[in-house]
């Protein structure tokens, strides 16, 4: 077993023994259901999507979104196709159906932080509690077992990467044009 494979489980197996109750394997899976398929991140591009004032930021998100998948779940996943820790350890009691797709990144962290990334850009107040819901999914993956940790740790690093350069972009493609912006 590689080093950071063996690192990996250390952190999962002792979130595992240490964090396990009764009230986090009620609450976990509930938390994780929201990052499915982006599933809270789309709600909420399309509501921004439909106020005038927030349009651009919704499409901001919207493509962001589009961008985790490609990037993400598309490309990154077949191309490390890394196995699941609950497809490596059978021992572990699962709390939620185990995915059938890779594990390297996690999707629903990447999403997630892409997500927290482009609302932190459009307001600095709802941002704040993007990054804590995304920090929250993400910390549900691990607790679920479905994801190493530095699954997690990248999804959040390609994640925002992803959402701060689909920003920039909107904001140069505003400035060749001349719009002004309602960035806070």
């Amino acid at each position: 077993m590689s080093v950071i494979m063996e690192i990996d489980f250390n952190i999962l197996n002792f979130l595992h023994d240490k964090l396990s109750c009764g009230f986090l394997d009620f609450i976990m899976p509930k938390i994780t259901f929201l990052g499915n398929a982006g599933l809270i991140w789309i709600i909420i591009a399309a509501v921004m999507l439909v106020s005038k004032k927030y349009r651009r930021n919704g499409a901001e998100l919207a493509f962001s979104l589009i961008g985790c998948v490609l990037i993400g779940n598309l490309m990154l996943k077949n191309i490390v196709a890394r196995s699941r820790p609950c497809r490596i350890d059978h021992t572990v009691n699962m709390l939620i159906a185990v995915p059938t797709d890779y594990s390297f990144p996690s999707g629903h962290t990447m999403s997630s932080f892409a997500a927290a990334a482009v609302i932190m850009h459009t307001d600095k107040k709802w941002g704040i509690a993007a990054y804590i819901l995304a920090s929250l999914i993400a910390f549900s993956r691990l607790y679920l077992y479905v994801h190493f940790p530095t699954d997690v740790i990248a999804g959040a690093v390609i994640g925002t990467a992803i959402g701060f350069a689909v920003c920039a972009a909107f904001r140069k493609n505003a400035e060749l044009k001349g719009v002004q912006t309602n960035e806070k």
